[in-house]
């Protein structure tokens, strides 16, 4: 299992009690647990880059349900 995947689990798992707790943040996971709590992704991503380095951490938008973490595309696409 990738590393993000398993960060990405931990948060499925958890996400009612992280949600509890840390509505609206933007929270780190690494390791299986909540390594940071910021308030923009800008701020997430800047810190654990430099702590963690690329690829080694999660940055989720920690909110209910799954719109932070889902995304529908479209297309103006006609076929003939």
């Amino acid at each position: 299992m990738a590393v993000l995947e398993k960060e990405f689990n931990y948060y499925l798992q958890h996400q009612d009690e992280l949600v509890k707790e840390y509505d609206g943040k933007y929270i780190v996971i690494k390791d299986n647990a909540v390594a940071g709590v910021y308030d923009s992704q800008a701020d997430a991503y800047f810190d654990s880059e430099k702590k963690y380095g690329l690829g080694n951490f999660l940055i989720q938008l920690c909110t209910a349900g799954d719109n932070a973490y889902s995304q529908t595309f479209s297309s103006r696409v006609i076929f003939a």
